[in-house]
């Protein structure tokens, strides 16, 4: 921004200097010039005056330009060292989610009964999910002070995923602290979900965002308490025998049927100290380095927040 400064100061500067110089259009020959002469010679300046003034609006035009696309790129990039960014802000669109059963092919992965909370466990323990089960949908356990994040029993590669959820409607916090959870694809990478009706934040940790990586194109959200869907289509990544990566992960989500990622490329792990992609991994809130070439369960993220999901299911692709 510091930079775009100097560029729209200098070139004021440069577009208010003299344009063209009336002595060296008369070259000294005004005294001996004719009113007609004088009439051709003020003529002829005004047209240059004009063609240059033109010349030089255009030349601003293309310079700005330029230099808003730049700020504007550096802005949108992607981080490569988790840096959190503030701007430009996604500007809030009018929504509304999403809410249909599951196709006839698709996996139902919580429906709202007990038997669907039995498809889930806790991350690294393996202990039954202990979310709290109220009105079909499941919701995070508060009283167990963030520790238990949930994922699927079965794994999965590339799928599409329809998942809805709600936050608190009473809002007790602001920011990273209100109705903050996530899920995670892949174990490994995450989409952010937040209260972010109203509630300032970094853009890549904000409702949408593939966390610390991606804001979400434009900001999607429904206040506080109502319920929201994402639906998300997902390319898990991919590694050669030698267990390198050979094609990363790609995703791309509607938020409340407003496209938020539009197969933005995953860099890497979103909680790791740098984005990374490892053939033997350690998942979120993991402490054991498993095979990530494969399949993966889904988790849910515990971040000792009320937030609720329900209507959750999967299409294998």
């Amino acid at each position: 921004m510091t930079c775009l400064f100097f560029v729209i100061v200098s070139i004021a500067s440069w577009i208010r200097c003299p344009l063209y110089s009336p002595a060296e259009g008369v070259k000294g020959g005004v005294e001996e010039s004719s009113i007609a002469n004088l009439t051709v010679i003020k003529s002829r300046i005004m047209k240059r005056t004009s063609l240059a003034i033109r010349n030089k609006v255009l030349v601003v035009s293309v310079l700005l330009g330029a230099a808003f696309s730049a700020v504007s790129a550096a802005a949108n990039a992607q981080t490569l060292n988790n840096e959190q960014i503030f701007e430009p802000v996604p500007r809030l669109v009018r929504s509304q989610p999403t809410l249909f059963p599951a196709p006839s092919d698709a996996i139902v992965l919580f429906g709202g009964g007990e038997k669907d909370l039995e498809q889930w466990q806790e991350v690294g323990s393996g202990d039954p999910a202990s979310w709290l089960l109220l009105n079909d949908s499941m919701t995070v356990n508060r009283a167990m002070g963030a520790s238990t994040s949930i994922e699927t029993k079965r794994t999965f590669r590339d799928i599409q995923l329809h998942i809805e959820w709600s936050t608190n409607p009473v809002i007790d916090g602001d920011q990273q602290l209100r109705g903050n959870s996530g899920i995670f694809l892949h174990s490994q990478f995450e989409l952010q979900v937040l209260d972010s009706w109203q509630n300032p934040t970094y853009v890549n940790g904000q409702a949408g965002s593939i966390y610390l990586q991606y804001p979400p194109l434009v900001n999607a959200s429904r206040p506080a308490g109502e319920w929201q869907s994402y639906d998300i289509t997902f390319e898990a990544p991919r590694f050669n025998a030698a267990g390198e990566l050979e094609t990363p992960a790609f995703i791309s989500v509607l938020h409340n049927g407003v496209v938020v990622q539009n197969r933005s490329e995953i860099l890497g792990a979103t909680y790791t100290s740098q984005p990374s992609y490892d053939v033997t991994c350690t998942p979120y809130a993991q402490t054991v380095a498993v095979d990530c070439s494969g399949a993966m369960p889904l988790i849910l993220q515990d971040h000792g927040q009320v937030v609720s999901y329900r209507n959750i299911w999967v299409r294998e692709l």
